[in-house]
């Protein structure tokens, strides 16, 4: 028998504040707090649709490059209240092969975030600048 898992339950990032980078999942992507066990340090858990969100304070630098991935369901709005709030990780959204989109933010602790949506195409150059276009294998798609 082989064991086989079912689908990713939750992700953890570490926060330097937690009030902040509770406040910024809340604020951006309308994620709510839920019950949270006692682990013997500060945790907090954010409900995202099915999935949960971890913070845990921790005193260190994020990842540069670890990331994790939301799907949205306005990537103009996203892109403009983060470059409102001065989040980009870069300026600019992505067109992947099937058609979707890409963009990278940071939360206040410096986690990267990639933020996905359908439609690239009907997405306005004006609001989120020119599509950079990406390439690679037939078949390449994300599961929105």
């Amino acid at each position: 028998m082989s064991l086989r898992a079912t689908r990713i339950n939750h992700v953890s990032v570490h926060a330097i504040d937690l009030d902040a980078s509770e406040r910024f999942y809340r604020e951006l992507f309308g994620m709510e707090r839920i019950p949270t066990p006692d682990f013997g340090y500060p945790v907090r858990w954010l409900k995202v649709g099915e999935m949960q969100l971890h913070l845990f304070l921790r005193p260190s630098e994020a990842p540069g490059a670890h990331h994790f991935a939301l799907t949205v369901d306005d990537l103009e709005g996203a892109y403009q209240r983060a470059a409102a709030l001065g989040v980009l990780d870069r300026p600019e959204v992505r067109r992947l092969p099937d058609g979707s989109a890409q963009m990278y933010i940071r939360d206040p602790a410096g986690n990267l975030i990639e933020l996905n949506s359908a439609g690239a195409d009907s997405m306005d150059p004006a609001v989120i600048g020119p599509l950079v276009r990406l390439t690679g294998e037939p078949g390449a798609k994300l599961y929105l």
